[in-house]
């Protein structure tokens, strides 16, 4: 059985929530925060396909849009950074994203080796519809949350960063 190219793959959602099943013994998966993490990630990804299904868009496709759109002009290399992608898959992300025609690449003015990223017009109203239904989907999370969303999001933030020096770390610690 072949597969469509990428360009073409509708994005697949997670097929279910990643909820806990009664009478399963997790072991040291209730312990980890980890585990915690990413129950809770599939339920916000499968919330957020909901709100965005029929526009086959994921939330990398998303961010991608949304910085290029805010970053006119940005180069591959940049993106891939930003959102955590080898050059490879920032490159295939960049494909699906001109293929849709919603992102164009234009050479740089300054440098004629290189190339920037600019949103198209239908890039643009694509991305307004998005932002649309992205803002009901988060907002929705936060009602759930009550008034714990923000410190939240404040602790999530502070986990990335802790969790980026740790892997940076070169093992010669003081602790």
């Amino acid at each position: 059985m072949s597969r469509a190219p990428t360009s073409k793959r509708r994005s697949a959602p997670p097929e279910a929530p990643l909820l806990p099943v009664p009478g399963l013994d997790y072991g040291v998966l209730d312990d980890l925060l980890g585990y915690a993490l990413r129950r809770a990630q599939i339920a916000l990804y499968l919330d957020f396909y909901q709100a965005t299904a029929e526009l086959d868009v994921s939330p990398p496709r998303f961010a991608a849009l949304v910085l290029v759109g805010r970053n006119p002009g940005m180069r591959q290399g940049l993106l891939a950074q930003a959102l955590g992608l080898h050059r490879s898959g920032a490159l295939r992300l960049t494909d699906w994203l001109t293929g849709r025609g919603w992102v164009e690449r234009q050479d740089d003015a300054d440098d004629a080796r290189s190339w920037g990223l600019f949103l198209t017009a239908a890039g643009k109203r694509k991305l307004a519809e998005l932002e649309r239904r992205v803002l009901v989907h988060e907002a929705r999370v936060m009602r759930g949350l009550g008034g714990r969303g923000a410190a939240l999001k404040a602790d999530l933030e502070r986990l990335a960063a802790v969790a980026a020096v740790n892997n940076n770390d070169d093992g010669d610690s003081d602790e």
